[in-house]
C-alpha cells in the first residue's frame, strides 16, 4: 500500500466545543490538571499539559462536541508536502489566517475536512514554547495521548486515513474498530475509530507518567462528584491501564497509564483483537451507558 510522503512529529491539540468556556477551563485545570496558558474572555481557552501553548483548546459554542483535531508535522518542509499531497487529493485545503495563527501562537497551519466523517484536520509544524514547563499540579500527565472517534463510515474513514493520510492500523477488531498511529510516531494510537450511528467524539486522552496518578485521580474524581465512566481496568490492544470520566458537557475523557510503541522501520503485523468485552477490559469491567455518548463533529459549511 502508497503512504503519502510526508511525516508526522505527534498530535498536537483537540479542539472542543463547549457550553460555557470559563466552566469547562475551571474543570480542565482544576479536575484535569492542565495549566492554562491563555483566556480569551468566555470565547476560548489555552491549555496544556507540555511546553506547547496549547493542547487543549475551548470554544464557546451552542453544541458541545468536537471542532478539530490537530497534528504536528516534523518540519516546515514537511508541512509543504503534506499541503500539496492535500491538495492532490482534491481536498480544498485552506490556510490558516495570520490573525488566528497569531492567537494560536503557530507559524503556518493548514485545515481541510475528511470527507467521509466531516472532522476537521489542522496540520502545523510551529507552536510557541511556553517559557516554564508544565506544573503537573494534580496529575503527572506526559502527553495528549489519542482522540477516538465514532464514525458511521467506519470502513470508508479507516481506508482514507490509512491510504491518503499516512496512518498505520496497530490493531483492529474487523469492520468495528481500528487503533491507528501516524508514522513515524510510535505510539501504538494517537487516534483511533469505532463503529456507530452517528459520526461524534468518542473520547480525548491524557497519558500519565505513574500509575499511581490513576488511583489518585480515581479518589480525585470521587471527591468531586465526577461521574467515573469506565474502569480503572486495562486494555488489551495497547496495554494500557485506564480511567474514563465525563467533563461538565458529558464529554468523555481518558487518563491511562504504558502504551506499546513501535519502531518506525519493520514494525509487527496489526493484529486482529476478538470482540469480546475482555478486550476493553481485561479486569472484566464494562463501560456505562455515559460512555462516549456526548460530541458530535462539527460540519464545516463548504466553502468556509
Amino acid at each position: 500500500m502508497t503512504q503519502a510522503s510526508f511525516r508526522y512529529h505527534k498530535l498536537g491539540y483537540v479542539a472542543l466545543n463547549v457550553s460555557d468556556v470559563t466552566k469547562s477551563t475551571a474543570f480542565y485545570r482544576d479536575i484535569v490538571g492542565l495549566d492554562v496558558s491563555e483566556n480569551v474572555g468566555e470565547d476560548a481557552a489555552y491549555l496544556r499539559c507540555g511546553r506547547d501553548h496549547h493542547n487543549v483548546v475551548l470554544y464557546r459554542g451552542t453544541t458541545p462536541g468536537l471542532k478539530r483535531v490537530a497534528f504536528e508535522l516534523e518540519n516546515t518542509g514537511e508541512l509543504e508536502k503534506a499541503f500539496a499531497h492535500v491538495t492532490r487529493l482534491g481536498l480544498n485545503p485552506r490556510q490558516v489566517a495570520a490573525a488566528e495563527r497569531a492567537v494560536l501562537k503557530q507559524g503556518e497551519s493548514f485545515r481541510f475536512e475528511e470527507p467521509n466523517s466531516g472532522l476537521t484536520f489542522e496540520f502545523y509544524s510551529k507552536m510557541m514554547q511556553m517559557a516554564l514547563p508544565f506544573a503537573m499540579r494534580l496529575t503527572k500527565i506526559v502527553r495528549l495521548g489519542h482522540v477516538v472517534l465514532t464514525v458511521t463510515e467506519f470502513e470508508r474513514v479507516t481506508d482514507f486515513l490509512v491510504k491518503n493520510l499516512n496512518f498505520n492500523v496497530s490493531d483492529f477488531v474487523e469492520g468495528r474498530f481500528a487503533f491507528m498511529r501516524c508514522h513515524p510516531n510510535p505510539l501504538h494510537h494517537s487516534f483511533a475509530l469505532g463503529k456507530g450511528e452517528e459520526n461524534r467524539l468518542n473520547h480525548i486522552n491524557f497519558m500519565v507518567s505513574d500509575i499511581d496518578d490513576i488511583g489518585v485521580a480515581l479518589n480525585r474524581l470521587k471527591k468531586n462528584n465526577v461521574e467515573v465512566v469506565f474502569g480503572p481496568g486495562r486494555h488489551q490492544p495497547s496495554g494500557s491501564i485506564f480511567l474514563y470520566y465525563l467533563d461538565p458537557d458529558r464529554m468523555t475523557v481518558e487518563y491511562s497509564f504504558g502504551m506499546e510503541e513501535f519502531p518506525e522501520e519493520h514494525p509487527r503485523e496489526p493484529r486482529m483483537i476478538e470482540p469480546r468485552p475482555e478486550a476493553l477490559d481485561m479486569w472484566g469491567g464494562v463501560p456505562t451507558p455515559a460512555f462516549a455518548r456526548v460530541g458530535p463533529i462539527e460540519r464545516v459549511e463548504q466553502g468556509a
